[in-house]
């Protein structure tokens, strides 16, 4: 007899569990990982409160998984981007780009994140680390490795990655202040070139 649990999930329940994924990313967001209600994320997706524990047992579990699986998509992402044999500039400034294409498509997980960084009291402060820590590792690792004396040697590479970062982040997540703050253009690659490349 094989071990007792619960039944592999079928196609329709990965659906539903990206489906309340996305839901949860919003509803948090929104309004924080305390006030945000489970009942009101499984009526996001259309299922019942005790639906969506079957698919997360606890709060605790979905925004854990939230902000895992938003990390590692933004990881493939960037790694997606700075693969291939095109130039290290074009390489760069194509992980900008797709970082800001990600956070873009996502503003609900920008809010997540700044809320993690400022509120001492955020239940996720180890999964920010946990998640994006290896992220900035990942570009920093492809610069050192690739960047071959294009990039200043005295250039601290993480705190100018949380430059472009944290750039990207507070404009996504600023809803009606973004356009008069930053305007309708983006300068992240911009600001990628004069920092990295000295253009």
């Amino acid at each position: 007899m094989g071990p007792v649990g619960r039944p592999k999930l079928k196609s329709d329940a990965v659906a539903t569990t990206e489906r309340l994924l996305l839901a949860a990313e919003e509803e948090f967001a929104l309004h924080g990982f305390e006030a945000a209600r489970l009942s009101d994320i499984a009526g996001r997706v259309g299922i019942s409160r005790p639906s969506l524990l079957y698919h997360f047992e606890s709060k605790e579990a979905l925004y854990e998984a939230v902000v895992r699986t938003a990390f590692l998509r933004l990881a493939e992402a960037l790694a997606f981007a700075t693969d291939g044999k095109d130039s290290f500039e074009d390489r760069l400034l194509r992980a900008v780009e797709h970082f800001v294409d990600f956070i873009q498509a996502r503003p609900s997980l920008a809010k997540i994140v700044l809320r993690e960084v400022i509120d001492a009291r955020g239940v996720g402060h180890a999964l920010v680390l946990e998640g994006g820590g290896p992220v900035l590792e990942q570009m920093e690792t492809f610069i050192r490795r690739e960047a071959k004396g294009r990039v200043r040697a005295d250039l601290p590479l993480r705190g100018a990655l949380l430059w472009i970062v944290s750039s990207v982040m507070l404009r996504e997540a600023s809803g009606p202040l973004k356009l008069p703050l930053w305007g309708a253009s983006d300068d992240s690659q911009r600001l990628a070139e004069a920092l990295f490349l000295g253009r």
